[in-house]
């Protein structure tokens, strides 16, 4: 007899900060998947403030407590790095009808790439729905409170960036 279908799942994103809303999802998700990848990418569209080797080590510390949550780099289009890390769904966060639009769009793109990789949308929780990267760096870059919106790895990693 063969043993169960090992479910993988890959959640990307450039965490350019990993925040606490990032945090949940990845916790949620690994509730629902055997493996999880968290697969840092670096968008070639964007000025990051963190290198890609300081996101994967702020996201190694944040989720040190997992054990079936593995975080990695990801360089090109996603559906290859799902293909070789053997996942078979994507799991991404939803804050906003704007954000399922967008979402949707992707996961079409991904699916005409690659039909065996699903989507899975998880809707961010409601004390963290308002929180994302771009706002962290605007209260980093004023000198604002980053404790409720980042894990403290994260506030030390950005203290003197600004």
């Amino acid at each position: 007899m063969s043993s169960p279908k090992e479910h993988r799942a890959i959640f990307p994103g450039t965490f350019d900060p990993v925040t606490l809303g990032h945090i949940d999802l990845i916790e949620r998700a690994a509730a629902l998947f055997d493996h999880l990848f968290v697969a840092v990418a670096a968008h070639h569209d964007k000025r990051h403030v963190l290198g890609v080797e300081e996101r994967v080590a702020l996201l190694e510390e944040a989720t040190s407590d997992l054990a079936n949550v593995e975080v990695t780099a990801l360089d090109g289009l996603l559906v290859d790095g799902a293909r070789r890390m053997g996942a078979t769904a994507v799991v991404r966060g939803i804050r906003s009808a704007a954000d399922l639009e967008y979402e949707r769009q992707l996961a079409l793109s991904n699916r005409a790439m690659a039909p065996e990789l699903d989507t899975v949308l998880l809707l961010s929780s409601p004390e963290h729905a308002h929180v994302s990267s771009t706002l962290v760096r605007q209260v980093a870059r004023l000198g604002g409170d980053l404790g409720p919106f980042v894990p403290p790895s994260v506030v030390r990693a950005l203290a003197g960036r600004f």
